[in-house]
């Protein structure tokens, strides 16, 4: 299922202000306009009113750095492997743009992913063990959390974000549904037992200018419903128009970034746009970076297929049906070193 949508695009990503946008009333209303014009246009927006503490934020900030900052014989033993996705990625151990069938050089940030599943009652209940040998095992493992002594506050700090920023998810769906005109809804089954990672990016200040074609993050879209993303307010993260141009995404002080990603465009037909971005080596970035990546994703066994009023006689579904589970398992594979 080829995910490139020829929708058009403006450059511009639009600044959202949330605040009573949760409650029906006028405020919702606008909120709602705005975000269906967002989706159509760029894919991405800018929220403010979202209700997630700057405190929290920090506080994740400061015990990511703590981590990054150990020696990598530390790091590697929480390392990600073929039977787990969680827990570290290394430096130069993916290349996102690989998932276009662009090569390019490794990507130069690592990572710490983890998800909602240290509850085995958990995992059950979302499907996994529901067929076996199906490569679905790897998505409802335990998180592997670094040793606490080694890394103070850092399972705690992330749990805490995971969990508001899956509420905020959720608030954020159920506006897009209204956006596209279905029940508010309409969303909660095919979302409810979500496996959505949370990662932490960290762009180590280099020691030396980047490869010919190398980025933070090459050229890709995200893979599932949506993406929620702090970041520092560094300079680097750049959305591409349909001319061909890349555009800096601009910080404004308190806000979210939220994009669509594949599984959106494909539910939407391609109404809605699931946008190529990338984090470049900025020439202003000063430092090392950290981003808090919420990659939303629906429930393993969703099937994600064309919501029927997104499509008609003139305008049949661009792609065919397939589960979240399954396309992300591609995704995966396509961009990760083994």
């Amino acid at each position: 299922m080829s995910m490139t949508s020829s929708a058009s695009m403006s450059a511009r990503v639009p600044l959202v202000d949330l605040s009573g946008a949760f409650e029906p009333g006028i405020r919702r209303d606008e909120a709602v306009d705005a975000i269906r014009q967002a989706c159509e246009d760029v894919g991405f927006l800018l929220i403010t009113g979202h209700g997630i503490s700057a405190e929290l934020l920090q506080r994740v900030d400061f015990v990511s750095r703590q981590l990054f900052a150990l020696p990598l014989q530390v790091k590697m033993s929480w390392v990600r492997h073929d039977q787990n996705r969680l827990g570290y990625v290394p430096l130069r151990s993916s290349a996102l743009a690989l998932a276009h069938d662009e090569v390019t050089p490794p990507d130069l940030a690592e990572a710490f992913s983890v998800s909602r599943f240290d509850d085995p009652a958990d995992a059950v209940r979302a499907g996994s063990h529901a067929v076996a040998g199906d490569g679905r095992a790897d998505f409802f493992a335990p998180n592997v959390w670094p040793d606490p002594k080694q890394a103070p506050g850092f399972r705690e700090a992330l749990n805490d974000c995971y969990a508001v920023l899956e509420a905020l998810a959720t608030d954020l769906m159920r506006l897009m549904a209204l956006a596209l005109n279905l029940d508010e809804h309409w969303f909660d089954d095919k979302i409810a037992e979500h496996i959505t990672g949370l990662t932490v990016l960290h762009y180590p200040e280099l020691q030396a200018p980047p490869l010919p074609g190398q980025y933070r993050r090459g050229s890709h879209t995200d893979w599932g419903s949506l993406t929620i993303l702090h970041h520092d307010s560094q300079p680097g993260l750049q959305v591409l128009s349909p001319e061909g141009a890349w555009t800096d995404v601009p910080s404004v002080a308190g806000s979210l970034v939220v994009n669509l990603g594949d599984l959106m465009a494909a539910w939407t037909n391609d109404r809605w746009v699931s946008t190529q971005h990338r984090v470049v080596v900025h020439e202003q970035a000063v430092g090392s970076r950290i981003s808090v990546a919420f990659f939303h994703q629906p429930a393993y066994d969703a099937v994600i297929e064309c919501i029927p009023t997104c499509a008609s006689a003139d305008d049949p579904p661009h792609h065919e049906p397939v589960t979240s589970g399954e396309w992300i398992r591609q995704m995966i594979k396509k961009t990760h070193y083994h």
